[in-house]
């Protein structure tokens, strides 16, 4: 059994009844028997349908994030819902409270998120909570105990339970002495935020888990993600949502980054396309655990030139951001996910034209855009 470690009776009991101290990366001795709150817990999951049990037991982590809802509403349709379970610390809205299974699940106590595998049968962790890269840097410890020590939590918890655990990559995990154009799967990191840092930590315990322990352990580096479903967050790469917006309710736009900056972009939905074919494709089809995947790579120019075609009379303007202008600098311009489209078939949908029409079809009723088309 990997990573158990011989604590004796008198420990494991400590363990059981302390929660595991909310980041200690103990794994306890597993327990013998069932005590009567998993049996209460796990009893409103016995009513799934035989074809349902075929299917992996699915918990997904930080679920209210940009990803998460999307990731549950996909795997929903593939494998029924009541084996998708939505978790995050925050109240979820109605309409996805009443999608489908959600429950309160606290990444920092250790003991809460183990009784929620072992009750609920879970086999695929898809593991999201983190904090990202602008409030990590106003929150470090903070961030170190969210993006690391409950990293460690759900290592220790995936292997012991044996589960196939997905942890997902940014192009942020790279720094200005990484290879730009294109960037490798493998090559020099050194990020300098406390979300890159973490992310670097996350694909190399992960691999370490893998190796040392067995454990299922997959991981893709996203770029950045565009979709029309969330609201610009103000991140580095949020300009290219935001600009969707603006063009619809002003026909003006004020980007703040170079309109020479490249970056790597994606699509919402290649996103979560390729997050469910890196769970399904066979162990010995891959060749590394962590991989780049890639669809896009534009600039602030490129990208308004293809909206004015629905848009011409936007007006775009520049005021760079040094702050976020440094970050955009450091980061790969392209992505190379070769090996990812060799080993496991990856191929995206979505180019910057097919992006731009499905961004307006969704946020596009302005009588300008209707012109245009």
């Amino acid at each position: 059994m990997p990573i158990v470690r011989n604590l004796g009776r008198a420990a494991n009991q400590l363990l059981q009844s302390s929660g595991c101290g909310c980041g200690v990366s103990l794994v306890p001795v597993r327990a013998i028997g069932v005590s009567p709150r998993q049996v209460a817990s796990d009893a409103s999951f016995h009513s799934v349908t035989f074809s349902e049990s075929d299917h992996p037991r699915v918990l997904i982590t930080g679920g209210l994030g940009q990803l998460g809802v999307g990731l549950a509403k996909l795997l929903r349709k593939r494998f029924g819902k009541n084996n998708v379970i939505l978790s995050d610390i925050r109240k979820p809205a109605d309409n996805v409270f009443y999608s489908g299974p959600f429950i309160f699940a606290d990444i920092l106590d250790y003991k809460n998120l183990r009784e929620i595998v072992v009750n609920n049968r879970i086999t695929w962790l898809f593991h999201y909570s983190a904090l990202l890269s602008a409030v990590g840097e106003a929150n470090v410890p903070l961030a170190r105990a969210v993006n690391i020590t409950g990293l460690h939590n759900v290592l220790d918890i995936a292997a012991e339970h044996n589960l196939r655990l997905f942890v997902p990559s940014t192009i942020g995990a790279f720094g200005p002495t990484s290879p730009r154009d294109p960037t490798p799967d493998l090559c020099i990191q050194r990020p300098r935020t406390i979300y890159g840092v973490s992310k670097v930590h996350a694909e190399l315990m992960g691999e370490y888990y893998h190796y040392r322990y067995g454990l299922d352990f997959r991981c893709l580096r996203y770029p950045g993600i565009i979709s029309a479903d969330s609201q610009p967050g103000g991140g580095t790469t949020d300009y290219a949502v935001q600009i969707f917006h603006d063009a619809i309710k002003t026909g003006k736009f004020k980007c703040y980054l170079r309109p020479d900056t490249r970056l790597p972009m994606m699509y919402l939905d290649d996103c979560l396309k390729a997050t469910l074919e890196i769970m399904e494709a066979p162990a010995e089809a891959l060749t590394m655990r962590t991989y780049n995947i890639s669809a896009m790579s534009f600039t602030p120019e490129e990208l308004a030139q293809e909206v004015q075609k629905y848009v011409p009379e936007l007006q775009m303007t520049y005021n760079v951001d040094q702050v976020r202008q440094a970050i955009a600098d450091s980061w790969p311009m392209n992505f190379d996910d070769s090996n990812a489209r060799r080993d496991w078939g990856w191929k995206h949908d979505y180019d910057l034209p097919e992006l731009v029409t499905t961004m307006f079809s969704y946020l596009g009723s302005d009588s300008r855009i209707a012109q245009a088309n």
